[in-house]
């Protein structure tokens, strides 16, 4: 069926499923494939549950006239979202960047929703599947479309583009991560280009933070608009302090920048690195023209969820969780953070950063240093690469997350600040019920 064909039963079926397990009624399923699994399988358990009709590509699941049988599942799914998105007729704001894209996602959307009606990418679904999925909740009604996008290998960011026909764009920053898939962090640099590469070339704005200087060389060509600490900045701030929480002052001039408004905000972010995507989102705002006040009130009432720079207090201890995902750029920048904030007994839990091929072993020896010249209470260290080139060390280091728990159960740890973090495969969150 041809993707004109398949979107007038979508306007009509505006719900889509790709998980048996989560039918929602009268939706279409579209039965995606994986490494450990065949969407087709499950095509006839979907229609038994409710949906109105099922994608599939391969014959012998077809039933009856419900099985809308396709070439490619996940094309299709690409090519519906990219239809759908050329018939919205609304901005579209992408972001991206190795940290802090979910965060600065979730505040643009807290801040535009003060004005606008929002459809925003839902956690982080944020890659060839997500970013589809995410255009296609978007319906008459939505204003503006906040999409995020992820990738660990060359290319991605420039299809997710071409998907999603971005009309502005924001990376967050550019780090050591998915090394990996990318080779160096050269590689980082040119994949995250993308976006900047693709609005340039398309005549649409991007945002830039004019304190990075990686962003700032990489968007000299483009129509811009920044953000950031110096003086001739289109939105300025001024970092106060993160003694827990980031406190910050900001103002902007959108003519001539002389006669500049001074606003004052305190949030419920952690860490001086939460500084930067604050600033992106009142950037983006007074762009669209929210309020002040509004601006104000979004960023104050937002709190992270999901353990991203959550501060939670235990029966024991105060636990400052940042385990959603881990990097040595993101690890080092929450070591500094903790380094500064004023408390007592501080202790550092950290677990193994993943996907970093042939530079794995040297990127977690940088962390160990780093450690070694702050004075905290205690360390302890989780995973088989930190096991590893933690020897000959004073730290505590564990092969696994279970050998960690079986060893606090028996060496109660009270009265005591605790940073953990590290990848989300390292599953940390386990380890929260023993502190």
């Amino acid at each position: 069926m041809k993707t004109k064909e398949l979107y007038k039963i979508f306007k009509e079926f505006s719900e889509i499923t790709t998980d048996s397990r989560n039918i929602i009624k009268n939706s279409i399923f579209f039965a995606l494939k994986g490494t450990n699994f065949n969407g087709n399988e499950y095509a006839s358990k979907a229609i038994e549950l409710g949906c109105s009709y099922a994608v599939i590509d391969e014959k012998k699941y077809v039933q009856n006239n419900k099985y809308i049988l396709v070439d490619n599942v996940l094309e299709s799914l690409q090519q519906l979202a990219h239809y759908h998105r050329q018939n919205l007729k609304i901005p579209i704001i992408a972001i991206t960047g190795t940290n802090g894209k979910t965060t600065t996602k979730e505040l643009i959307k807290a801040v535009l929703s003060k004005k606008y009606n929002i459809i925003g990418t839902e956690g982080n679904l944020n890659n060839h599947i997500g970013v589809p999925l995410t255009l296609l909740s978007m319906n008459d009604s939505t204003e503006i479309g906040v999409v995020e996008m992820g990738a660990n290998h060359m290319g991605e960011i420039k299809m997710l583009c071409e998907i999603a026909e971005p009309n502005y764009g924001l990376i967050t920053n550019i780090g050591k991560a998915h090394l990996e898939g990318f080779g160096s962090f050269e590689g980082v640099i040119k994949a995250k280009s993308e976006l900047y590469e693709y609005l340039s070339k398309n005549n649409k704005i991007i945002f830039v933070n004019i304190d990075n200087k990686i962003l700032k060389d990489i968007s000299i060509k483009s129509n811009k608009i920044t953000y950031g600490t110096i003086a001739n900045s289109n939105y300025q701030g001024e970092f106060i302090e993160a003694n827990p929480f980031v406190k910050l002052n900001w103002k902007y001039n959108d003519t001539n920048l002389q006669n500049y408004r001074s606003n004052y905000v305190e949030t419920q972010l952690i860490g001086k690195y939460n500084f930067e995507n604050i600033l992106a989102s009142i950037c983006i705002g007074k762009f669209f023209n929210v309020s002040d006040d509004d601006i104000k009130q979004a960023i104050e009432q937002y709190k992270p969820t999901n353990n991203r720079s959550q501060l939670i207090k235990s029966k024991f201890n105060t636990l400052l969780l940042d385990f959603y995902n881990a990097n040595p750029t993101s690890m080092k920048e929450a070591l500094i953070n903790f380094a500064d904030i004023k408390s007592e007994n501080k202790i550092i839990i950290l677990g193994d950063m993943f996907e970093l091929g042939n530079e794995s072993e040297k990127e977690h020896l940088k962390i160990i240093n780093i450690l070694k010249r702050n004075n905290f209470k205690d360390f302890f260290l989780i995973g088989n690469v930190f096991n590893k080139v933690s020897k000959n060390t004073k730290f505590k280091s564990f092969e696994s997350t279970n050998d960690f728990i079986n060893w606090v159960k028996n060496n109660r740890i009270s009265d005591s600040y605790i940073l953990i973090k590290g990848s989300r495969g390292m599953h940390l969150e386990n380890i929260i019920e023993f502190l």
